[in-house]
Order: structure tokens, then sequence, then C-alpha cells
């Protein structure tokens, strides 16, 4: 009975030998799938680092390049944002202004016409027309705020040309009023706003503006020479050359004005 059972047991061990390897293939076969998924998601997990460490990398880059051209915008920027505010102020004021300019513009036209009437009396009706003018243009409605502030200005210039001005004209002489008006054609000189004269054209008159007084005061024969080398000098038939003629406005009355 013996030999039989160790029969029985070998022929056991042969049934079960293939079963276990085949077996002991399937879970090394598992095993290396298993180990070849875990090399790829490795694998893969390694590319996502590279590709988000350069992108990374990229985003610090153009963050520098963004920084350094904010620091080089910086002193730009503060410079526009200063003007802004500038503009801003002006625009605030912008109503306040337009509601007072037509009362500053009429005062112009006033000083003007009131600094014509104390001034020399040397082209008065040319001048004053000028301030009529003026004042029709206040009430154009067709006039810009601009176009009637450039008209006064303007006018407010011519005047003051005047004053640096070495002029010579013939012209009127009106030595009266209403029916004693006198009217004489007569040379007149004008040294800016210091003096103004007249020497009737055979030289035997002339005369000086005396503004404290508002009237004329005659020269004598050396005045009337003088007075004749200045209407050449102003003619451009004499050399420039200093005068010595009185002066329309007293020197005290002047320094007192100047101070």
């Amino acid at each position: 009975m013996l030999p039989a059972l160790r029969w029985g047991c070998a022929g056991l061990l042969l049934a079960t030998t293939p079963l276990m390897g085949q077996e002991l293939l399937q879970e090394a076969g598992e095993a290396q799938r298993a180990q070849a998924e875990l090399q790829a998601r490795i694998d893969a997990a390694d590319e996502a680092s590279r590709e988000m460490l350069a992108e990374l990398r990229r985003l610090e880059a153009q963050t520098r390049r963004l920084q350094a051209q904010g620091e080089a915008q910086a002193p730009r920027l503060e410079r526009l944002a200063e003007r802004l505010d500038k503009r801003e102020a002006a625009l605030a004021t912008l109503a306040e202004t337009r509601e007072r300019l037509p009362a500053l513009e009429g005062a112009l036209v006033s000083r003007l016409e009131a600094w014509v009437e104390r001034d020399l009396p040397f082209l008065v009706e040319e001048r004053l027309a000028r301030v009529a003018t003026l004042e029709q243009g206040l009430a154009d409605p067709d006039a810009s705020a601009a176009e009637r502030l450039d008209r006064i200005l303007a006018a407010w210039r011519a005047e003051l040309d005047y004053g640096r001005e070495l002029d010579a004209w013939r012209g009127t002489l009106h030595t009266g009023q209403g029916e004693d008006d006198d009217r004489r054609e007569v040379d007149f000189l004008r040294l800016g706003r210091v003096g103004l004269y007249y020497l009737t054209p055979d030289g035997r008159e002339g005369a000086v503006w005396r503004a404290d007084e508002a009237r004329w005061q005659p020269l004598d024969e050396a005045g009337r020479v003088e007075l004749r080398h200045g209407l050449r000098i102003a003619r451009d038939q004499r050399a420039p050359e200093l005068l010595t003629l009185p002066v329309s406005h007293p020197i005290t009355a002047a320094a007192q004005e100047a101070r």
C-alpha cells in the first residue's frame, strides 16, 4: 500500500504545478503592467512639472519687464496727473469765469474810453471810434466771447503802441468850439505819450500841449527850431538826435503817478 500512496501524492503534485505556474505568470504580468503604469504617471508628472516651471519662469520675466516699464512711466504719469488736476480745476471755475466775462469786457472798454479822453489829444476821433466799435461788439450775439476779448485786447495793444512811437502828421488844429472854432492845417509831432506839439506850415507858430492845463502853450523861437528838427526826424529826413523840448506832462506830476 505504501508505494501506491506515494504515487498518488506525486500525481497530485504534478497536477497542481501547472496551475500554480499560470497564476504566478499572471501575477508577474499584472505587476509589470502596474509598474509600467506607475512609470508612465511618473513621467507625465515630470513633464507637467517641467511645463509649470517653464511657465513660472516666463511669468516672472514678464513681471520684471512690466515692473521696469511701470517705474519708467511713473514720472510721466505723475505729470499727466498734475495736468489733469489743473484742467479739472479750470473746468470747475469755467462757469464762474463765463459769468464774469461780460462784466470784465465792459470794464475794459470803459477804461479804454476813459484812457483816451484823459490822454494827449491826438487822433481822438479815430481812437474814440475804435472804442465805439468795441461797445457795439459787446452786444453782438453772433460774436463769441473769444472774438470779443480778442478785439478788446487788440485795441488796448494799439493804445499801448502809441506810447512807443515817434509820429508826425499833418492835420487840422481846433482852437475853439462851435462858431468860434478856428481850424488850421498844422504839422503835429508826438513823442510817445511824453509830448504833443504842433507847428504851422510857415514855421512862425508852434506850441506844446499842457496836459495839466488842457491847453496849448506857445513855443519860443528856440522851441520851434527844435520842433522842426523833431518833425524831420519823425519823417526820416534827419538823423535821430536829442531834442530839447518841453514835455506835455509836468515832471512832478509824472513822478507822483509813478510812485
